[in-house]
């Protein structure tokens, strides 16, 4: 190991439970990036559906892009076929055979050579053990796991709003505790965002007498897409609140602010807006928007122009796992922005300096309430956030980071 001199071009083969975008935006970025600092990257990925848009955006990127469409039939197959078993619904969810037969040919096929392989998140951990169980010489191998779902569906088991889901999730963790420290001691590395699933794994492992190499490799942000941009007024008294909406924890956020925190600030200010922005709204959040006040505006080809119009964000999650792209994003934009003291977990931030933090529904709508009147306070928190995601969150700087892990596993 580590024989590679630093700097080398690597070939690395890049395995995705979905089709890399701007929405799935840490492998995207991750490829983007790589590719920028000269390596040949290799995808393969399972998606529902294929967006012929995106797929001529990665081939630009990509030395070559092997995608699979997924049928939900295929995918309720795969849970079904789980129920007797041990193994987490979410790793057989997209188990693709066509897929797993072209990797193994990939890796098979000498006039390939990867240097490395990279496996993202648990959805996609099956393919990896398929290398490991058909081949007897294969490269190495990294799973980015991107969080610990043990540690995330622990949370959603006891807070999810749906009675049923809070079950299967119950069960789905007795899995996951054991699954996610076994499959981690396979690998060559194992990645994750933050140091509070890095403990998590930790523990998982040490719980199960197993070992493996595990490192946090945060999320970025592109700091030339997001951006402020001083020629877009920002309009007064809007609070932006964003998200994948079919996300359950983003579901819980976005309800427990219309509920328990926006009616103490309409209390004292009813012209204050609220936009919801992020794909699949279901019925419940949709709703919503019978309040003239309140915007719901489903999947929106760029979120930018909410961040930059809004007078504040607001992130109030009870429970996550991970690094919040949402407050990053904001940040980047030059927004000031409102969360909970959980979402920031994984963050170097100083509250109060370079955002607002509490878990508390009256101090909360006071914090909104204090920015919205303070235009001073604003600027210099929406500044303070921006110069901390460039020092702390950039995508150029975090594709590094992994190139040298990756040399260090050849």
């Amino acid at each position: 190991m580590g024989f590679i001199k630093r700097g080398t071009n690597m070939k690395i083969l890049f395995i995705a439970p979905y089709q890399p975008n701007l929405i799935r935006v840490r492998p995207y970025q991750l490829i983007r990036h790589l590719s920028k600092q000269g390596h040949q990257i290799t995808l393969i990925f399972y998606d529902s559906k294929i967006d012929p848009e995106v797929q001529l955006q990665l081939e630009k990127i990509c030395h070559q892009v092997i995608g699979f469409e997924s049928s939900n039939i295929l995918s309720l197959i795969n849970v079904i076929s789980s129920l007797p078993g041990k193994t987490p619904l979410q790793a057989n969810y997209g188990w693709v055979p066509t897929m797993d037969k072209t990797i193994n040919q990939l890796i098979q096929n000498g006039n390939f050579h990867f240097d490395v392989i990279h496996i993202e998140h648990i959805r996609a951990v099956k393919y990896g053990l398929s290398i490991i169980k058909n081949n007897s010489l294969y490269p190495p191998i990294c799973w980015d796991s991107v969080d610990s779902i043990t540690h995330l569906f622990s949370q959603a088991s006891k807070q999810h709003p749906n009675r049923l889901a809070r079950f299967v999730l119950k069960l789905e963790v007795k899995r996951t505790a054991k699954f996610e420290p076994e499959t981690a001691s396979l690998f060559n590395q194992v990645l994750v965002t933050s140091p509070t699933d890095h403990q998590i794994f930790l523990d998982l492992l040490n719980q199960n007498k197993k070992q493996a190499q595990i490192t946090v490799l945060p999320n970025g942000v592109d700091l030339e897409y997001f951006m402020e941009d001083e020629s877009i007024h920002r309009e007064e008294k809007t609070i932006v609140i964003s998200g994948k909406m079919s996300y359950h924890a983003n579901q819980k956020m976005v309800l427990r602010f219309v509920e328990d925190i926006l009616p103490k600030v309409w209390a004292i200010d009813p012209e204050v807006k609220l936009w919801i922005v992020g794909k699949d709204p279901g019925e419940k959040i949709r709703s919503l928007a019978e309040d003239q006040r309140i915007e719901v505006t489903g999947w929106v080809a760029d979120i930018r122009p909410y961040l930059q119009k809004a007078t504040l964000a607001v992130a109030p999650l009870a429970y996550g796992a991970g690094i919040q792209n949402k407050i990053l994003e904001a940040q980047a934009c030059g927004t000031p922005v409102i969360t909970s003291h959980s979402a920031i977990q994984a963050l170097d931030v100083i509250p109060g300096q370079d955002l607002l933090a509490s878990d508390d529904n009256d101090e909360f709508a006071n914090l909104i309430l204090d920015l919205i009147v303070d235009k001073e306070k604003r600027t210099r928190i929406g500044k303070n956030g921006r110069l901390y995601v460039e020092s702390n969150h950039s995508w150029d700087a975090v594709a590094t980071q992994l190139g040298y892990l990756y040399e260090a596993l050849i």
